[in-house]
């Protein structure tokens, strides 16, 4: 049994105890006796509206259910489906205009435009790494990519291939180019740049030229007659031409160019949800000591590499020159946002006066905010928010009830912490679709903190498909994309988005980018997400943050959102269009296979990890060894869609076991070098991730919204406790 320490009311684990006020409240200052018996007073007062939040998605759900069951022999009729939803409570009425009125936003979320990363933050090192993002080398980038193939000798593999290096060195000077272009000719052919006058002069066979924009120009380090950094700007990001003639890339080039370094991402969400495996106390002191660590600016992580070690630590500021020769100084790091986990799940870290386990999300929000309490009080090493602003991302709330609970919970909090009104600031995560068709009023509820939206594809098709369940088979999956309330629902966010005011203010972003192998690709598809008006867009690797910046180069987006204003707006009709089949007989045997065969890869290469390993985000190969970035997005619409076709006879019992048996045997295959693995399909009756996986499908209709944590915590607790 658990040790715990009776704390008032409230039973904590001791480990926990200790972390709290040994660890944390000391570089607060906030008195252990004040924070608990304030921190029980919120537990008590507020887990009973917690609780009849999640009774209301229940009871809604079952209303959706039984119309869909009345309905289903006749053809849809959208117009009394939205009455139906309106009569309901699911659908509200729209709120009068107004726009939101948040206060004291740091500028990476306000104005700049740019990728922003996701990292779990249990991982230390990513954690690190990701912070540390806000700079990355385009040559690196480019070098370690697909974006440049390896056609004419130009192969990635052993030593620094000139061939390849050459054609990195060409694309970043066509970048060059087109973000700050000269008067006259080309930074390719640049042989010198020099400061004159407090002006940036690029000699070119013997004559010199300027920016054809002198204000890009932003400082440099090193002496002005021999500059070691030119420090240029455009779109509200930074870029560094950095020279050394004496380095191995600087002494080939005639400038003495040995890296072009992009300002990359701007702000990183340092995620306690999707990504992670925190199921109890152990766990979540993890998560929470890498964020105290990130924010004081003293976390550090020490590993392996080659032959010795490397010790990551979070990065200083960068410091320059600017074009009067006076000090500059910009962030070393990215902004960093905190996600906490959503309304739904429960924690054993702390057992509140009935003895029942505190809702995470109340836990979160008070020792995530706690830890970033030390950076707006100044107690910290390195500065995270100069607008002295605490950021928690919101995930999976349903409807404006559950933003102004949010509000509510984050209130209370500050006043705990003795911090300004609104210190907190929210995002939301328009990731449900009872969020996604009221979504103006949602952020309506949270006004005076909203500093973020964005769309989430994976969880929003979960929900979409299991809010509508009983309506009928679903169409594909890999169908869904072409979906009509897809683009909808991506048009819908950021023209409520704007209607609210958001621009200027905060961030209207849109998803991840799953598949991190795939460089080249992303570079030409995700220029999608700032032309469609979002200043931000979810990236899986600092590599990729460096390559997303380009498009925000490309992409002016404050002239985009303006133009977007002018549009008509997506209508509800079409986000509430059902994406289902017009006729399964239509699907061949071999599509439905394929289907089921891709699904089951895509959770086994998850779940086996999580429940095993206590990870909670993998890169797994697919069915055509493409590495996808996982996490429980990614597993609840490919649990759902299997347990929705299974639930309307697409496929059957037999068939769905005989897949789940058979892709769990390539699953151990594709793990078959790790020694700590662990095989399923030598054992399934004793798998606990076979039974996991197998649960989230064949209990996939029950289980509430489609979401896969319950199921994952409790058999995660029983791995661990094995």
């Amino acid at each position: 049994m658990k040790s715990r320490t009776l704390i008032g009311g409230l039973q904590v684990a001791t480990e926990f105890a200790q972390f709290v006020n040994d660890d944390l409240l000391p570089k607060t200052g906030i008195d252990s006796q004040h924070f608990w018996c304030e921190f029980e007073s919120i537990i008590n007062d507020l887990t009973p509206r917690n609780s009849e939040l999640l009774s209301i998605r229940d009871n809604l759900q079952s209303k959706i259910d039984a119309w869909h069951i009345a309905n289903r022999d006749s053809q849809h009729d959208s117009a009394a489906y939205q009455k139906f939803l309106k009569d309901i409570g699911y659908l509200l009425d729209e709120c009068d205009d107004f726009a939101i009125e948040t206060e004291n936003v740091d500028a990476e979320i306000a104005i700049q435009a740019g990728p922003q990363l996701v990292v779990p933050v249990k991982n230390a090192r990513f954690a690190l790494n990701a912070a540390n993002a806000r700079w990355g080398s385009l040559y690196d980038a480019l070098y370690g990519s697909d974006v440049i193939s390896e056609e004419g000798g130009a192969l990635r593999a052993g030593g620094y291939n000139s061939v390849r290096g050459d054609k990195v060195i060409a694309f970043a000077r066509q970048f060059l180019d087109q973000a700050c272009p000269l008067l006259k000719g080309s930074h390719a052919n640049a042989s010198r740049y020099v400061i004159q006058g407090g002006c940036l002069l690029v000699e070119i066979a013997e004559e010199k030229t300027e920016l054809a924009d002198s204000s890009q120009f932003q400082g440099f380090s090193g002496s002005a007659e021999a500059p070691e950094i030119i420090l240029l700007k455009n779109n509200d990001l930074h870029i560094e031409i950095q020279i050394d003639p004496n380095s191995q890339i600087g002494q080939t080039d005639s400038a003495g160019v040995k890296d072009v370094v992009l300002e990359a991402a701007i702000t990183t969400i340092q995620d306690c949800e999707d990504s992670v495996a925190a199921v109890d106390a152990e766990d979540k002191i993890e998560v929470y000591r890498n964020w105290l660590g990130l924010i004081n600016g003293d976390l550090s992580e020490t590993f392996s590499k080659g032959n010795g070690s490397v010790t990551r630590t979070l990065s200083n500021d960068r410091h320059y020159k600017n074009p009067k020769g006076d000090d500059l100084i910009l962030q070393g790091r990215s902004l960093l946002l905190v996600r906490n986990v959503g309304h739904l799940m429960r924690n054993e870290a702390i057992l509140d006066k009935n003895g029942e386990e505190v809702y995470e999300g109340i836990l979160d929000a008070m020792i995530t905010a706690a830890v970033g309490s030390i950076d707006t009080n100044r107690k910290n090493l390195l500065r995270n928010s100069k607008a002295g602003s605490i950021y928690i991302v919101k995930p999976k709330m349903h409807g404006p009830q559950e933003v102004e609970f949010t509000c509510t919970l984050f209130q209370r909090v500050e006043k705990l912490l003795g911090l300004p009104a609104n210190t907190i600031k929210v995002g939301i995560m328009d990731e449900e679709r009872r969020t996604t068709v009221n979504l103006k009023r949602c952020i309506h509820a949270a006004k005076e903190r909203v500093v973020f939206i964005n769309t989430g594809f994976l969880d929003r098709t979960g929900d979409e498909i299991h809010t509508s369940m009983e309506a009928g088979p679903m169409i594909a999956k890999t169908q869904m994309k072409e979906s009509a309330w897809i683009k909808a629902y991506e048009d819908n966010n950021v023209d409520v988005g704007l209607a609210c005011g958001l621009q200027g203010r905060a961030q209207i972003g849109k998803g991840m980018w799953a598949m991190p192998d795939l460089m080249a690709r992303m570079l030409d598809e995700k220029l999608a997400h700032p032309e469609a008006g979002a200043n931000t867009a979810w990236v899986p690797s600092p590599t990729a943050a460096v390559l997303h910046a380009i498009h925000y180069h490309q992409v002016n987006v404050r002239d985009k959102q303006n133009e977007l204003k002018n549009r008509t707006p997506a209508r509800i009709e079409d986000i509430l269009a059902l994406p289902l089949l017009v006729d399964s007989s239509q699907l061949t045997a071999e599509t439905i296979q394929q289907e089921l065969d891709n699904s089951a890869q895509g959770i086994f290469g998850y779940v086996v990890r999580w429940i095993d390993a206590g990870v909670g985000c993998s890169k797994v190969p697919d069915i055509h060894n493409i590495g996808l970035m996982e996490d429980r997005a990614t597993l609840r619409i490919s649990s759902q869609h299997i347990a929705n076709w299974l639930h309307h006879g697409v496929c059957d019992k037999e068939q769905v076991t005989e897949t789940l048996q058979r892709m769990a045997a390539i699953v151990d295959q594709q793990n078959a070098t790790d020694p700590t693995y662990e095989a399923m399909a030598t054992n399934f009756e004793n798998s606990i991730a076979f039974q996991a996986a197998c649960e989230l499908v064949f209990n996939g209709v029950k289980q509430a919204n489609g979401y896969t944590e319950p199921a994952l915590h409790r058999r995660r607790i029983e791995k661990k406790s094995a």
